[in-house]
């Protein structure tokens, strides 16, 4: 029996959906605001951000529109 991993970026998006939902973030948030909320792990989800040309200036409804995170060979 095999267990799928979960891509980070699709951890992260569900977390930042529901700080959406839940009012915490707005759509129209920079996605600096949500380092505010991970502390150590931050970085690694930067670079993460960085390679799927992400900025932090952009909005986070950007992070939520992605539909799939798989990585291009």
């Amino acid at each position: 029996m095999s267990q799928q991993v979960i891509h980070p970026m699709v951890k992260l998006q569900r977390q930042v959906r529901s700080l959406v939902d839940g009012k915490l973030l707005k759509p129209t948030d920079s996605i600096w605001k949500i380092a505010l909320l991970y502390g150590d792990d931050w970085s690694h989800l930067k670079q993460e951000l960085f390679a799927f040309e992400f900025t932090m200036q952009d909005p986070v409804s950007d992070l939520l529109a992605v539909e799939s995170w798989e990585e291009e060979e």
